[in-house]
């Protein structure tokens, strides 16, 4: 077997030479510009990074082997149960609303490639991801009008650079209730469940009807008890205002439910839509828009402010229509220099699912003033995004930890940045973990395996330095919506993987195991 994989090996090292340099590219080059991306390997990674964020008691089909058990006495002080969730960050702290639009946004990548993703073997592994999101809400929503949006301090946390399963930092609950309202947290999670209730709907009806309950108490709570989230600032606090999460969970109850109650509120308040020109943890009003156009060309007409603000938000992120520049050199979208990928991939997202309604229409793409975008423009340029992300990009190199052979390598995350517990079971503290880890020139112990960087700044420079956490830190709202736009490329990436030489498909089978 030895002998025989060496000698496939070199068969496809030959054929790729050979290619190149028939094509007049170097093979550097003509990895990035060939159907190499290899977006099926992409979209497992992206997947897989879902697991070193786990927090909680990890299971025996942990496939992020350099973590360990960690938070497992989590909501102790109010006797209840909040063990398990995702750290949202490079942190050990577990943030309540932008871990449900994570699950919201892997719930739609699930429901939107629901085929795609399973014709690659990795749907089984999204559930996984989505059911540890959405275990973790349930539990934090202890009452009608309670649910817990934080666990552990984000101020002491940040003083502390130590591995997750070392944490000693405290690990305070924080909560919204009728008195103390967070309509932006409660409608998240709300959103989140319905969506998710989609995905389980054929897969644990059981679970699917428990997670849309919660989702209708959610929303009356967050409608009812009217007020901004303000609760877990600085590090998360609600800018855009709440109609656009009501709207977002509306949307989504009523998808997931079919209930005219839902429909009527999202038409009520069609007034409360907006045109803006980023999809983030803080705004949803396109997420909403996207969702209400594809009832508006399914035959509503009434809503046509949504589809109109929908096709506000393509107009604004494609290149070509504007006289600010909205991309850098190198052809990346750039909306502000801290996290931009975060904005980068969840634009992605929202272009391919929008091609698919203009397509399902047979709509031929969107005007914007004198510019027309056809549906193949906006999936072409959404393609671009997530190659640039991938590598076709100035530096020629991946923004996608372990994805090729040129990555980030001093990711700026705490259990990735210090040797595993497994390899180093003696504690490390605060301090030493600044001083031995987070300074070190070395490369992170822990490969975490598909944790998407915020990335180049607007020049697309990247420096690969842990300390700069405005584009060396990952986030699990950034990984959520690049599964999303990876998934679209799923067919397409087979079609173009069967058009290449047989030697290197034989080479490459391995790699795609």
């Amino acid at each position: 077997m030895e002998h025989g994989g060496v000698l496939l090996t070199g068969l496809f090292l030959l054929w790729h030479v050979l290619a190149s340099q028939i094509n007049g590219l170097s093979v550097e080059e003509q990895g990035l510009c060939s159907s190499a991306f290899h977006y099926k390997d992409a979209l497992g990674k992206a997947i897989l990074f879902f697991e070193g964020q786990r927090s909680g008691n990890l299971p025996a089909s942990q496939r992020a082997k350099w973590r360990g058990d960690s938070a497992v006495s989590d909501g102790n002080p109010d006797h209840v149960n909040l063990i398990g969730g995702y750290y949202d960050a490079a942190d050990n702290v577990k943030f309540g609303w932008p871990m449900a639009f994570t699950v919201s946004l892997l719930s739609w990548a699930a429901i939107e490639y629901k085929n795609e993703i399973s014709s690659v073997n990795q749907l089984c592994h999204l559930h996984t991801a989505i059911r540890w999101g959405t275990n973790f809400i349930l539990r934090s929503h202890t009452s009608p009008t309670t649910l817990y949006t934080q666990v552990g301090d984000g101020n002491s946390d940040h003083q502390c650079w130590e591995r997750p399963e070392d944490m000693d930092t405290p690990r305070n609950l924080y909560k919204i209730t009728s008195n103390s309202p967070g309509t932006e947290a409660a409608a998240e999670a709300a959103a989140a469940l319905s969506a998710a209730s989609i995905v389980f709907e054929g897969v644990d009806a059981n679970y699917s009807r428990r997670l849309l309950s919660h989702s209708r108490s959610l929303f009356e709570f967050a409608d009812k008890y009217r007020g901004s989230y303000q609760a877990s600032c600085p590090f998360y606090c609600s800018y855009s205002g709440y109609q656009d999460e009501l709207l977002w969970a509306a949307a989504w109850l009523y998808k997931a439910s079919r209930e005219n109650k839902y429909l009527s509120y999202v038409s009520t308040n069609q007034g409360w839509s907006q045109p803006v020109s980023e999809f983030s943890w803080d705004n949803k009003f396109v997420g909403a828009q996207t969702l209400l156009a594809m009832e508006f060309y399914g035959g509503k007409k009434d809503f046509t402010k949504f589809k109109s603000d929908a096709e506000s938000f393509i107009c604004a992120v494609m290149p070509g229509n504007s006289s600010v520049q909205i991309t850098t050199p190198g052809g990346l979208l750039f909306i502000r220099d801290s996290s931009n990928l975060q904005y980068v991939t969840s634009a992605s997202m929202v272009l391919f699912i929008y091609t698919k309604i203009l397509n399902a229409a047979h709509i031929d793409g969107v005007k914007c003033g004198s510019v027309h975008f056809s549906a193949s423009q906006l999936r072409k340029f959404a393609k671009s995004q997530v190659d640039y992300i991938l590598g076709n990009n100035p530096k020629k190199m991946s923004y996608m930890v372990g994805f090729g052979n040129k990555y980030p390598k001093q990711l700026h995350h705490r259990g990735s940045s210090i040797p595993s517990v497994k390899a180093h079971p003696t504690k490390v503290g605060c301090n030493d973990g600044f001083s031995n880890y987070f300074s070190s020139s070395n490369p992170n112990p822990n490969t975490h395996v598909g944790a998407i960087v915020g990335g180049p700044d607007s020049n697309d420079n990247f420096n690969d330095v842990r300390s700069d956490f405005s584009h060396a830190e990952p986030t699990t709202y950034m990984n959520a919506a690049f599964v999303g736009s990876v998934a679209a490329l799923l067919a397409e990436s087979e079609d173009e993987y069967l058009k290449l030489p047989q030697v290197n498909k034989t080479a490459n089978m391995a790699y795609y195991v």
